[in-house]
């Protein structure tokens, strides 16, 4: 194994560890949204030395997909073989060959892009199946990755196969992308010599997505590659949108929709607001795409404070998608340097303060080991309450709080995340918001724990005759640890 040039993946090459100490045969799933690195890690820990190694083809007949795989065979035993016209044929012959691998040595086969080999009526599945469960899964010495970007078609057939692969994986290793931390590593690797501001603002845009990151270039400015990537003409990144989707799910249109439908509402919608919009139907093949959006990571579900589990949210997450449709999908063409000169846009400015939340849900941990309460059990939600007279016949603002920690230990962390290029100051309007807002909370949802205000900013609070409300503060600087 070869973990050198491998950033973060901590637990993940500690599982593989695992995997390969252990006596007996291992099915391991590798799922997570593409681009994030799947193949790297394998290819990486394993230093790209395999028994047998094959990629699914995109959107490939069968014929194809056993063209490619016999032709991978033929190469790895230097053997000729006949075309086989089925995959029972093919999986007879991978069969023959572990029979004359030695079998005091582990022998890894990987299996990448696998739901690309399931094409339509292939029997593809049935005859993996079978052929784990015959004879695979009694050879002690065999270890097989299955990996896949199409998440979906991971989990529902692989993961929670309710067929001949029931509960027959080993290990499953969902790759998540690149925490702050190590986006940073990632680029001090490649000699970026960057602030933690702009990394901040590059993960806003790219996520932690390894792939995006990899086509930065140090000797240009942050602004600038944004530009090269995204907005010039033909940049590598222009019509990313249009693949992400396409290449993970089959009617990829109806999921566009769906996260078209939720960028326009930030906090995100249930899913009876997202019925009401009139483009979908209340069935089981919007919970499906739901369920797939989620599991994919493209979605997220915003639980909300007090609220029942089917007042669910489903909100945005994916960056890149929420960049591409705030930004480029109308933009792109006109302005080669459209990043660099919306310095002072203020769609930038709010953009830049709703995705800030988003970055801080993405590092709840973080945030509570800097709060020292990293080992306390606890539940992040949202809160919001619309505006409108009370029993007195007073007018009532709307309030909303962006997260709430709620902690075992009987305290919540009312969290307010604040963006900005400089220390925050909050002035008396501020302080009077922030006082109302704790109060109704407590009040609205008659709340019994220990309320304690927590202001997440870039840069801390400045100090003055306000800044004293604040039981808690965390900073930039934190969510890199």
């Amino acid at each position: 194994m070869n973990t050198k040039k491998i950033i973060g993946r901590i637990e993940e090459c500690e599982r593989l560890n695992e995997v390969l100490e252990a006596d007996s045969a291992q099915l391991v799933i590798v799922y997570g949204r593409r681009r994030v690195g799947k193949t790297y890690l394998i290819n990486q820990y394993f230093e790209n030395k395999f028994a047998f190694k094959v990629t699914g083809a995109y959107m490939q007949p069968k014929a194809v997909q056993i063209k490619n795989f016999i032709q991978e065979l033929s190469r790895k035993t230097k053997q000729k073989y006949e075309q086989p016209t089925d995959w029972y044929d093919v999986f007879e012959l991978i069969r023959n060959y572990i029979e004359d691998l030695p079998e005091d040595e582990k022998q890894v086969f990987f299996f990448d892009e696998l739901p690309w080999m399931d094409t339509n009526k292939s029997d593809f599945l049935p005859a993996f199946e079978w052929f784990w469960n015959d004879y695979a899964s009694t050879k002690d010495n065999v270890v097989f990755i299955v990996c896949g970007s199409a998440t979906s078609w991971m989990v529902e057939h692989i993961s929670h196969n309710k067929g001949g692969l029931f509960n027959r994986q080993t290990c499953r290793l969902y790759l998540k992308p690149f925490t702050l931390a190590e986006v940073e590593q990632y680029l001090l690797n490649k000699n970026f010599i960057w602030s933690r501001y702009d990394i901040a603002e590059c993960y806003m845009i790219m996520g932690g997505i390894p792939y995006y990151l990899s086509l930065l270039k140090k000797n240009l400015s942050l602004s600038q590659n944004i530009d090269a990537l995204f907005f010039k003409d033909k940049g590598e990144l222009w019509d990313e949108f249009e693949h992400l989707y396409a290449t993970l799910f089959s009617n990829s249109d109806v999921y566009v929709k769906i996260v078209e439908l939720l960028s326009k509402k930030r906090s995100g919608l249930t899913r009876q607001e997202i019925i009401e919009s009139g483009a979908f139907q209340s069935n089981g093949s919007l919970s499906k795409i739901l369920n797939n959006l989620v599991d994919s990571g493209f979605i997220r579900i915003n639980a909300f404070y007090g609220k029942k589990k089917k007042e669910i949210r489903y909100q945005l997450c994916d960056y890149y998608t929420a960049f591409y449709l705030y930004f480029i999908r109308d933009n792109y063409g006109k302005d080669e340097h459209f990043w660099t000169n919306s310095i002072d846009n203020p769609s930038k400015r709010a953009w830049t303060g709703l995705t800030f939340e988003q970055v801080c849900k993405d590092h709840v941990y973080q945030i509570k080991k800097a709060l020292g309460v990293s080992g306390v059990l606890s539940e992040e939600s949202v809160w919001q309450i619309k505006g409108g007279i009370d029993e007195n016949g007073t007018a009532q603002k709307g309030a909303q709080i962006d997260l709430l920690i709620e902690r075992r230990d009987r305290v919540i962390n009312i969290c307010e995340i604040k963006y900005s290029q400089n220390e925050y100051e909050i002035d008396k309007s501020y302080d009077m918001e922030l006082r109302n807002k704790i109060e109704r909370f407590r009040r609205e949802t008659n709340n019994k724990n220990s309320l304690q205000l927590t202001l997440i900013t870039t840069y801390g609070l400045k100090r003055n005759m306000y800044s004293n409300i604040a039981s808690n503060q965390v900073i930039l600087d934190d969510l890199f640890e």
